[in-house]
């Protein structure tokens, strides 16, 4: 990201941006310009850790339905 990229971004652009490097499983990379924006980073990184990305969960619910029998057939 450039400086100008990083002054544009909101806090849920951090949240979101957190999110997205624990679910690619990208090492922390809290921003050390802005304490607001390194707090809603590393929240965002800590609840991505804990949760799936929703790519994974609708790939898992895609696979599943592909793979399992129709009851009507």
């Amino acid at each position: 990201m450039n400086n100008v990229s990083i002054a544009l971004m909101t806090d849920e652009d951090w949240i979101n941006q957190g999110k997205a490097d624990a679910w690619e499983g990208k090492p922390k990379q809290t921003p050390e310009h802005d304490p607001q924006a390194a707090s809603m980073y590393d929240l965002g990184y800590c609840e991505g850790e804990i949760e799936r990305s929703p790519l994974d969960c609708k790939t898992k619910s895609l696979d599943r339905s592909v793979t399992t029998p129709n009851a009507n057939s």
